[in-house]
């Protein structure tokens, strides 16, 4: 036990680093963004902590990233992404490859970078995340279609980038219309393969979950888990992209009424958290600040991450929302948040391990624009979000949650009563006889109120049916 210290003080340093991100969730700079500076200001202190190997890099990220997309697609839904499908995937796709193609022009037209160089920097820059964006906005909750098409376009997006990726690295050693033939084919069987194993995984992953009972309610959570990199290993395998496999799965077993759904859905949601925090670290600690200077790196990547959100991601991505329905506010604030997160972490990693020429370079070109996206960027989304005129709700928080098991699957459902919905301004005991609908509990303002046949329901109330039903909502249907 001689290295028992030196362990013991590896581990008290992890914790407080936790306990750090913990608590620098109630300030408005998203977390990830501190644990990035911090950890490549620590790697120039210390050394030794930032001897990892890219292969190594690239594995700490891939779990990560498996989790957070898992648990990116499970927030949307089915539901929920059936609204907003077809713009997602005519953002998601479409605008990966205009954000791609314009960075690689403006890397190679204004900073003079080789085209390779300049097409692996495009593809690594393109993907967005929306993570960032939630973590500064905190307690507050984004309304509206501009809610799910931000988290959509990252999902899809994701997928999309790694796969451009792995096509760019794939053709590197072909030339001319070979290296395209090369590139188009593997693209290809990467997103079709992943889409096809995503959805036969995720609908058995649901079938699994819904018929299948476990002993104890900690293991739940475990198997969707293992499930998803069950899903990613065997599409990964098949020559597929596994993230794009585990983000469908997510959106599929998302509405599924399964037993100990909610736990699933916290563990999940905490680990994809954690997940963020360890990518952004890894990069950290991988990228050496004095080193930057050498060949421009913190120039360059200032100068593409300034036009990636002034200009290439408003004119281009904006002319694909012109079809899209958004208001003109909600239109802007979604261009504003194309932020950059794991993914091009992940996509620096892949460079770095393939023996890419200014392999170094282009990993911390990546930083500088991944460190620029979420502290500028990022720390004005709030601000953003209130002169675009985007609806934002604050989110009561409700530390006491009242728990009920029951045996079978339940019929009861939680509606939130909106404004004008046949339900605001009506008695409890009217809608079980015009609706059949019996309210078994209400809570308003974060307290339960006592049900009885005069108790008159109001918007805003949360309440527990018995039966599926439209009264709560208004005409719109929302």
């Amino acid at each position: 036990m001689t290295d028992a210290r030196p362990f013991a003080l590896l581990i008290t340093v992890i914790a407080l680093a936790l306990l750090v991100a913990v608590a620098v969730n109630r300030v408005r700079v998203p977390a990830p963004a501190i644990f990035l500076i911090g950890a490549a200001a620590a790697s120039d202190l210390v050394p030794a902590w930032g001897r990892l190997s890219p292969e190594t890099v690239g594995r700490i990220v891939t779990v990560a990233l498996v989790v957070v997309l898992f648990d990116g697609g499970m927030g949307i839904g089915r539901r929920r992404f059936r609204t907003a499908a077809g713009s997602i995937a005519w953002v998601g796709v479409a605008g990966t490859f205009v954000t791609a193609a314009a960075v690689a022009a403006c890397a190679h037209g204004l900073f003079g970078l080789g085209w390779q160089t300049s097409l692996l920097l495009g593809a690594a820059l393109s993907p967005t995340d929306p993570a960032v964006v939630f973590a500064v906005l905190g307690r507050r909750e984004i309304q509206g279609r501009s809610s799910t098409l931000l988290e959509g376009e990252s999902g899809a997006n994701d997928p999309v980038g790694i796969a451009l990726m792995a096509a760019l690295l794939a053709a590197g050693g072909a030339t001319g219309w070979s290296a395209v033939g090369v590139g188009v084919r593997e693209f290809a069987v990467q997103m079709s393969v992943g889409g096809v194993a995503g959805v036969l995984g995720g609908l058995g992953l649901a079938a699994f979950s819904r018929r299948v009972r476990l002993p104890h309610p900690g293991l739940y959570p475990l198997r969707s888990l293992a499930g998803a990199g069950l899903i990613y290993g065997v599409t990964t395998i098949a020559g597929g992209s596994g993230f794009l496999a585990v983000f469908v799965a997510g959106i599929l077993l998302g509405d599924v009424a399964a037993p100990f759904q909610d736990d699933v859905r916290r563990v999940s949601t905490a680990l994809a958290s954690l997940g963020e925090i360890v990518a952004f670290t890894v990069l950290g600690l991988t990228v050496s600040l004095r080193g930057l200077p050498a060949g421009h790196a913190w120039q360059i990547g200032l100068g593409l991450a300034v036009l990636l959100a002034v200009l290439i991601r408003p004119v281009l991505v904006g002319l694909l929302l012109l079809r899209v329905r958004l208001t003109p506010g909600e239109k802007v604030f979604v261009l504003w948040c194309g932020l950059k997160g794991a993914v091009p972490i992940l996509l620096g990693t892949f460079v770095l391990a393939s023996g890419a020429a200014e392999a170094d370079r282009i990993y911390g070109i990546i930083f500088v624009a991944v460190a620029f996206s979420v502290i500028v960027q990022g720390g004005l989304v709030g601000w953003m979000a209130k002169r675009c005129g985007v609806p934002v709700r604050e989110r009561e928080l409700r530390p006491w949650p009242l728990g009920i098991r029951l045996a079978g699957a339940p019929e009861l459902l939680s509606y939130v009563v909106e404004a004008g919905a046949p339900a605001d301004g009506a008695a409890a005991g009217t809608l079980a006889e015009d609706h059949g609908v019996w309210i078994a509990l209400l809570v308003r303002d974060g307290a339960l109120v006592p049900v009885s046949a005069d108790t008159v329901v109001r918007a805003g109330d949360e309440a527990h049916v018995h039966r599926p039903t439209e009264v709560m909502r208004g005409a719109s249907g929302t």
